[in-house]
């Protein structure tokens, strides 16, 4: 599917495809009458009654740089896909018609050199530019916001696709539009893998996973976006910076880590050269049940601290558990079996695991035969592959439920964060206990739940979900409430604010916190060299 054929298939106020979306079943309806109370069903206005101000013209220097007036859109539709991602505040606002903040044009260079001629003549003419990958970030990473200049256009990097395979050193080159599947397909086809599949996988870009420093459903196994990178390139508005591509270098503190994770910030990611694995010939996902949630974060540990870990680790608390198994739709002879099951092993208040291993069948064995007995050594029992081939064929699914869910009228959203093993479990407790406050303080108790999804050495990551009935008409301050009251819990437990979402503008208060008053010096620093007239995303990872 073509860039253009995509977006036409694409809703502008939710996530991905426009068909095909799964449906809530009657359980998860009883479910939701049941914790959340009466909700009101939210509506959705139409692309024609969005509250959009008019563009400002470009000037002609910015539009000749781009190639030309054709190739700068300020069509209605191009903007508002432009205007915003698919954080909750996104789509509130979306799906109210506005009013939303928009770049003023669309501009898709073609190549490397044309984003570099867009950026330099940006800055001399003082408009604002926004990196537009495939717009997924919830944290308002990609939010229209032009700051203190009075113009913005949103740089569209979808023709920046270019593959370049190195196949003895198992490295790809990858341009930054494009997006997981068209990357995944030309690997496979030469027998690789990158091995990346976050939940925004079918929509998010290579551009966006270098500039994110995001973590992917098998990052236990594969490692971190930021871990695959090898060499980086990217386009400022005081010109190009782009790293080696070896696989190791001494030559001082390394310049690629300030390059990924940077947002759009510093400038436009241009180019990036990843490691690759062998296609993995066998894929093996299981379902396991734990205990309790203590003991499924010890397994954890035990599993990576002995180097047995599995490449795909999931861990629910019992509140996810609960929940998952209402709104599965599982129900009769075969949610009977399971809880008989669960009930004769004593493990009906436990916790569901999903663990996956990848590659030849030899090697598959092996390493489940030694994870197997350390799961089994936690006390967790095992269920089988069912429930994990019901993972995998959900894998993706999260986004258009939450879509759902707001049609019913629930405020649902995510965060994440991460701790050692030391002290995940007071960091789980403070957050989930400020989230059931806060969202009982707005008048409104909801649900919390939460799983860890990557595990490493000396800690993990804890992803909480948490759903409430909506405040018909202070959607927003009620969410900012909610997600202010966790974001202060989790700095005041000494958890990072963000394992893979990035900062954004939503965790833009908290970065002083995560690196202190003169960390943020130095990055601004760089800033101020890179992007001197203050043209690169305004409003996101830097404060002030």
């Amino acid at each position: 599917m073509s860039v253009d054929e995509l977006r036409r298939d694409t809703v502008w106020w939710g996530w991905g495809r426009s068909d095909g979306r799964p449906e809530l079943s009657a359980s998860a309806r009883r479910l939701l009458a049941e914790e959340l109370g009466e909700l009101v069903p939210a509506g959705r206005a139409g692309l024609e009654d969005v509250d959009l101000a008019e563009a400002r013209p470009l000037p002609g220097g910015v539009l000749a740089a781009a190639g030309g007036e054709r190739a700068a859109s300020s069509a209605t539709e191009d903007r508002i896909r432009h205007a915003a991602g698919k954080g909750y505040q996104d789509l509130i606002r979306l799906r109210a018609g506005g009013p939303i903040g928009a770049p003023d044009a669309v501009i898709a260079p073609a190549d490397p050199a044309s984003v570099a001629a867009v950026l330099s003549e940006c800055s001399h003419e003082h408009v604002a530019v926004v990196p537009f990958g495939g717009g997924t970030s919830v944290v308002g990473g990609v939010e229209a916001d032009s700051g203190d200049l009075d113009r913005l256009v949103s740089l569209d990097l979808s023709a920046l696709r270019r593959i370049r395979i190195d196949s003895r050193s198992q490295t790809a080159r990858l341009g930054p539009g494009l997006r997981g599947p068209e990357a995944e397909a030309a690997l496979n086809a030469r027998g690789f893998t990158l091995g990346h599949f976050p939940q925004s996988f079918p929509y998010a870009t290579i551009g966006g996973f270098a500039a994110t420093r995001s973590a992917g459903q098998a990052s236990t196994g594969y490692g971190r976006f930021d871990e695959l990178v090898t060499s980086v390139e990217m386009q400022t508005p005081a010109g190009p910076i782009s790293t080696l591509e070896t696989p190791h270098t001494a030559a001082g503190p390394a310049l690629r880590e300030v390059i990924v994770g940077s947002e759009g910030a510093l400038g436009v990611i241009s180019d990036v050269t990843v490691r690759l694995r062998p296609l993995p010939t066998v894929r093996r996902y299981e379902g396991w049940f734990a205990p309790g949630f203590e003991d499924g974060i010890e397994i954890a540990r035990r599993l990576a601290q002995g180097g047995v870990e599995p490449d795909v680790f999931r861990l629910s608390d019992r509140d996810e558990t609960r929940i998952s198994l209402a709104m599965s739709g599982i129900e009769g002879l075969r949610r009977q079996t399971l809880d008989g099951y669960l009930r004769l092993r004593r493990r009906s208040e436990g916790c569901m695991l999903i663990v996956g291993w990848e590659g030849d069948a030899e090697r598959v064995a092996r390493r489940r035969e030694l994870s197997a007995s350390v799961l089994r050594g936690g006390g967790a029992v095992p269920l089988g592959r069912s429930p994990g081939s019901a993972w995998e064929h959900g894998r993706y699914e999260g986004p258009y439920l939450r879509d759902l869910l707001l049609d019913e009228g629930v405020m649902v959203e995510t965060l994440e964060t991460a701790h050692t093993y030391s002290r995940i479990s007071d960091l789980y407790r403070a957050v989930r206990r400020s989230l059931h406050d806060s969202m009982a303080a707005e008048g409104a108790p909801g649900i919390v739940m939460c799983h860890v999804s990557h595990v490493y050495r000396d800690g993990a990551s804890l992803y909480f979900t948490f759903l409430s009935a909506r405040r018909v008409g202070a959607e927003i301050d009620q969410w900012r409430a909610v997600k202010s009251a966790a974001s202060e819990a989790i700095v005041a437990a000494g958890g990072t604010i963000t394992h893979h979402h990035a900062v954004g503008r939503d965790h833009l208060s908290y970065m002083e916190p995560e690196i202190g008053g003169l960390g943020i010096e130095a990055l601004r620093a760089v800033k101020e060299r890179l992007d001197p007239a203050g043209i690169m995303n305004p409003g996101k990872l830097l404060p002030g």
